[in-house]
């Protein structure tokens, strides 16, 4: 009898084998060309993956020289402008007084994508909507049929779901994985890491 490690293994090895190699690759080149080009990066998302943003920033910045932010990093400013604003705005509304331009990119962790219709995750539906509006650059790493996210995103790896009940999980775990491959593609790799580099 398989033991549930051993499934929640095999499904995991199932989906990576299953990823989609190439559009990490566009991925890679198009957040390169963006911070070659002078702009910055912003990334958004929810839950756990707002923790997963705060982890990508420091990587993105520290690893690739790459001027990243997340707005769940400033607690009280989130908190400020859901209590007074709601949440559906909490990201637009600072995104734009970070003046989001043509020259910069937003890069989206997230399990289903944002879904107007569904009222799920509609602040991340609200900050793509002003990206696409002032020209940025949309890129994302989510579950499912990757949702709102996918439909305007010039890049977007999708996670393969292999259970229905593990669908989360399984996002959010390989979307660490896809972020860490890429500040560690050579399009983006500025700074060797630190266990790498003792000898």
């Amino acid at each position: 009898m398989t033991s549930f490690s051993e499934s929640y293994i095999q499904e995991s090895i199932s989906i990576l084998k299953d990823l989609n190699s190439r559009e990490i690759e566009n991925m890679a080149q198009g957040l390169g060309r963006v911070r070659d080009q002078g702009g910055r990066l912003f990334i958004l998302g929810v839950g756990g993956s707002a923790g997963h943003a705060s982890h990508a920033v420091n990587d993105f910045r520290k690893i690739c020289g790459f001027e990243s932010y997340s707005p769940t990093d400033n607690v009280s400013e989130l908190t400020a402008r859901v209590n007074d604003e709601g949440w559906d705005t909490s990201f637009s509304e600072w995104l734009k007084v970070s003046r989001l331009s043509s020259k910069d990119a937003v890069l989206v962790f997230s399990v289903g994508g944002g879904n107007r219709e569904k009222n799920v995750s509609v602040n991340l539906v609200k900050a793509l909507e002003l990206s696409q509006q002032v020209g940025a650059s949309i890129f994302g790493i989510v579950g499912k049929d990757g949702g709102f996210t996918k439909t305007v995103s010039e890049s977007c790896v999708i996670i393969p779901s292999v259970s229905s009940e593990r669908i989360t999980p399984h996002t959010e775990g390989f979307c660490a994985l896809v972020w860490h491959l890429l500040v560690s593609h050579p399009a983006l790799k500025k700074t060797a890491t630190k266990w790498e580099s003792v000898k």
